[in-house]
């Protein structure tokens, strides 16, 4: 439990940190929005450059992981963009909600909790399941959210806008650069590899304060709000983890190791990539912030619960 407390712990002093120099008049209005843009349009392509430049296939080829890791991901995914598709709403409101039931703290989080519990080895598992939920997941929400903002009614015209618009996103765009790395074995050069580390570093810490920003303005909280929330954070914490735990253990037949492993990654509260698109694509973000809030507290308890009855 403390040790885990002590991993989470830098995540809401950040988080704090924006609440309070939004509150106090150091930051103004516009801080969130500007913080935001700064982190889709350097920071985050940066990150995601590095990760899929530095993804060996030979380190990274775990067909069974890979199989129980994505489908259980794509899933929860698909069924959140179906139940919130059935309420009043539109397709992009439908993805950023299916992002914050699938889209896991993989890389802040899951990086330092899996070399604590599990070590070095279970290090190529979690860059399997950060590039699965940061790259593929996130890109299919950056799909379906173009799609819908798009208005023209022809679908070659709209195929032609959407197809445009992804070109142009730099959050597609950098991690396709970066696989082409690994592919030709070509290594990125040394000053661009360290302006990237530096870039990218700042995509997590960023984004934790302009969540902050975001928490310190004051919203009005519905019961909707609260029953979306509640169900959100259920489905990442509880359901998406017993879907990984049941396909690997019952359908893929994967090793204890394996399993403990999938199963921890899934267990990852939201993490801040639902919170960036809606700020970038100007969605309503109040619920996506609660459950990243409230995903993430309650986590220190449901992980740490699953870790002491696997152990």
């Amino acid at each position: 439990m403390l040790s885990t407390l002590l991993i989470v712990l830098p995540v809401f002093s950040l988080v704090l940190a924006g609440w309070v120099v939004r509150r106090i008049g150091v930051l103004g209005p516009h801080a969130t929005s500007e913080l935001n843009r700064f982190v889709v349009y350097l920071a985050l392509p940066a990150l995601l450059f590095r990760i899929t430049s530095h993804a060996h296939p030979s380190d990274l080829w775990q067909p069974g992981f890979i199989a129980v890791f994505g489908i259980a991901t794509l899933m929860i995914f698909v069924l959140t963009v179906a139940v919130r598709m059935r309420a009043p709403g539109n397709l992009a409101d439908a993805a950023i909600d299916g992002l914050n039931a699938g889209y896991g703290n993989t890389s802040y989080m899951g990086f330092p909790i899996t070399l604590a519990v599990l070590g070095h080895q279970a290090l190529g598992l979690t860059t399997i399941a950060s590039i699965i939920t940061v790259c593929i997941v996130f890109a299919l929400a950056i799909v379906l959210i173009e799609i819908d903002l798009q208005s023209e009614a022809k679908s070659l015209h709209l195929a032609k806008k959407v197809g445009l618009s992804l070109v142009c996103n730099p959050l597609l765009v950098a991690p396709a650069l970066g696989a082409l790395f690994p592919i030709t074995g070509v290594s990125v050069p040394a000053p661009a590899e360290e302006f990237l580390k530096l870039l990218g570093g700042a995509a997590s810490p960023c984004a934790l304060v302009a969540l902050g920003l975001f928490l310190a303005a004051k919203t009005e909280t519905t019961s909707r709000a609260t029953n979306s929330t509640a169900l959100l954070v259920g489905l990442k914490l509880v359901i998406h983890p017993i879907i990984v735990w049941f396909l690997a253990s019952t359908v893929f037949d994967l090793t204890p190791t394996l399993t403990r492993t999938a199963v921890l990654l899934a267990a990852m509260p939201t993490g801040t990539g639902p919170f960036m698109l809606a700020e970038f694509y100007a969605r309503e973000a109040a619920i996506t912030s609660r459950v990243i809030l409230f995903s993430t507290v309650i986590s220190v308890l449901t992980v740490s619960a699953y870790l002491a009855m696997s152990s």
